[in-house]
């Protein structure tokens, strides 16, 4: 049985035991976020998310999650084109590489990261001859939040990618249209739908990111103290703080989903009309 549109059932009937293990795995994923709201203090909410630092913390994380969402657009569009062209050897090396950050504990990727571009790291011992200093900056949390988002963006182009029809690029090539033609006009809004929810869920995972940033950019408020490490020194000062600054995240993930799926379904029929053109 699969479900359709507006959750209707078509196929045949499901064993009871999956819809038993199914409604599990819902209550498993839907309890915690419940106790989680059940303990936010609400009469003190306005007042525990507004604070000088949870608004510090949270301007930043806004500021480089866009920012690290626009890297993964600029790096990850064009990765996600050359793996759904590569075959063979050299694919699997190149997406399990690039999918890796996917299975790495997010810390490991945060030591990685300053063993590249710390002051004595492969390429930050250059950048320092230079004055130019990344860990622990900014710019490191940028890296880290992009170094750990990629993957999302680069999956959901590629996989959409490599399900499109090939007919209509080949008969705009056949037409006379540049490759950079058929990628503006075709390619590209054939993958449109996943290319927006690969960018939401690429923003949600920069915004969220604690681990990576923790461990190559530190904790410095202003600097590289996001929302979630605010969370984690609140935990131990002002636990109510930490609870209602947590809820600010979940709320952030639940619109964040919402709009992955409004975008795909608004976007998902108009595919074929907008690869039609070619000008």
């Amino acid at each position: 049985m699969t479900l359709a549109a507006g959750g209707r059932a078509r196929g045949g009937r499901l064993p009871w035991w999956v819809v038993v293990l199914g409604a599990v795995a819902v209550l498993f994923a839907v309890v915690p976020i419940v106790a989680l709201t059940l303990r936010v203090d609400w009469p003190r909410f306005p007042q525990l998310v507004t604070t000088d630092s949870a608004l510090i913390a949270l301007g930043l994380s806004l500021r480089t999650a866009a920012i690290s969402t626009t890297l993964c657009l600029v790096l990850g569009v064009p990765l996600a084109l050359l793996l759904a062209r590569l075959r063979g050897a050299a694919a699997t090396i190149v997406r399990t590489i690039v999918l890796l950050p996917l299975v790495l504990p997010p810390v490991i990727g945060g030591i990685a990261l300053l063993y590249t571009f710390g002051r004595r790291g492969l390429i930050g011992a250059h950048l320092e001859v230079l004055g130019v200093q990344i860990a622990f900056t900014t710019t490191a949390v940028i890296l880290a939040q992009t170094f750990v988002s990629l993957p999302f963006l680069v999956v959901a182009v590629e996989g959409a990618l490599r399900g499109a029809r090939p007919d209509y690029e080949a008969v705009a090539a056949t037409l006379g249209a540049a490759p950079g033609t058929v990628l503006r006009r075709i390619t590209l809004p054939l993958a449109l739908p996943a290319l927006v929810s690969g960018t939401i869920l690429a923003f949600a995972r920069s915004l969220g990111e604690f681990g990576a940033t923790l461990a190559f950019a530190g904790s410095l408020q202003g600097t590289t103290r996001t929302l979630p490490l605010e969370i984690y020194l609140q935990r131990e000062s002002d636990p109510d703080a930490a609870v209602a600054l947590a809820f600010v995240l979940v709320a952030v993930a639940v619109v964040t989903m919402a709009l992955t799926g409004a975008a795909r379904g608004n976007l998902t029929p108009r595919r074929s009309q907008r690869a039609r053109g070619i000008r």
